[in-house]
């Protein structure tokens, strides 16, 4: 099962390398991780996506809170929080399926960014789920190349995670 994980940490160099450090020593791979600065410069946010059982994540959850920059950790309940992933995807298009790659951009509500005359490049944020039915129906066209930021998440509603 995934579990997302929303960690409060000092804002500081060396913590991101500390907290995924403890996920390699007990073998556990990060599916997803995204950090970025909150609405106070001195602390930062990371998102973890995992995949194990429900006793692994309670220990990375407890080994997490004895990391002496985390300040708070935070498993977020499936249905009770919102997700998005940003892709930008260049797609192979010759002339002739130009217009049929643009109406599948149109229907999943994607951007094309940039435009060349054998590719096109199509950006796309939302959750996992939509964003990896936009690659299933761009493939057949021949994807080039694909990038993609780690997933970030919000709690819905009005409780929110802060120190």
């Amino acid at each position: 099962m995934k579990y997302t994980l929303s960690v409060l940490v000092e804002n500081h160099a060396g913590v991101l390398s500390k907290i995924s450090g403890l996920f390699s020593r007990r073998g556990f791979n990060i599916d997803s991780l995204a950090v970025g600065v909150t609405n106070n410069p001195d602390v930062s946010r990371i998102t973890i996506v995992a995949n194990g059982d429900e006793y692994v994540v309670e220990q990375l959850e407890k080994q997490l809170n004895k990391v002496i920059p985390v300040i708070k950790v935070k498993r977020l309940a499936e249905g009770d929080f919102i997700s998005r992933e940003l892709i930008l995807i260049k797609v192979h298009c010759p002339a002739a399926k130009r217009a049929e790659i643009i109406k599948t951009a149109e229907i999943m509500n994607a951007k094309i960014v940039d435009v060349a005359p054998s590719c096109v490049t199509v950006e796309y944020c939302e959750c996992t789920n939509r964003v990896e039915t936009l690659i299933d129906l761009l493939k057949p066209y021949g994807i080039r190349e694909i990038v993609r930021t780690g997933t970030i998440a919000i709690d819905r509603g009005a409780s929110a995670l802060s120190v």
